[in-house]
């Protein structure tokens, strides 16, 4: 039988968090102790929280993102997992959030400063300037209409230079442009 535990209600309020996507019988035998007006479900353990939800990303006053499995499952209802030490503050003001790239994978994301994996290279920016440039980012990854303003051989090495410079520099993206 699961002991019912129960954090604070504002424990979540204004929080930064990375769910791992996990498999349906990870709750069961769990009991459901919330159920969110959006129709998210969530389970509470001593470790951490499953959440039930078809919504990730930004939450009324909350940023959490899920790590889908890989191989994805099918279904658009995800299960979520978060051990309690995965949950950060957020907040408008703070520079509290840094990017990064995968070049492989020609994905970013932004991170919290309270990840551990962080290892302080990168600039931490507010939430709005992470985003701004986080956009920008992401465009050079995507598109290729940009590039020919450039002489370059290989567009991958062009994207991975001005992506460095954006998220270990203050510099603005014409900056980094002019100086390549």
């Amino acid at each position: 039988m699961q002991k019912n535990f129960k954090p604070h209600p504002n424990s979540f309020k204004n929080t930064f968090c990375i769910f791992h996507e996990v498999l349906p019988e990870k709750i069961e035998g769990l009991k459901k102790q919330f159920e969110s007006k959006a129709g998210s479900a969530y389970y509470y353990t001593e470790e951490g929280m499953y959440r039930v939800s078809n919504h990730w990303g930004r939450l009324a006053n909350s940023k959490w993102r899920l790590i889908a499995r890989d191989p994805e499952t099918d279904s658009k209802t995800k299960i979520g997992f978060a051990k309690w030490s995965a949950f950060y503050p957020d907040n408008a003001e703070e520079k509290l959030y840094y990017i990064e790239a995968d070049f492989d994978k020609n994905l970013a994301n932004y991170q919290h400063k309270n990840n551990p994996e962080f290892d302080g290279k990168a600039v931490l920016r507010t939430s709005f300037e992470t985003a701004k440039r986080l956009k920008q980012v992401r465009n050079l990854q995507q598109l290729t209409s940009w590039a020919k303003y450039f002489d370059y051989d290989d567009i991958n090495d062009l994207r991975k230079q001005i992506i460095t410079e954006l998220i270990f520099t203050e510099k603005s993206l014409e900056e980094i442009k002019r100086e390549i």
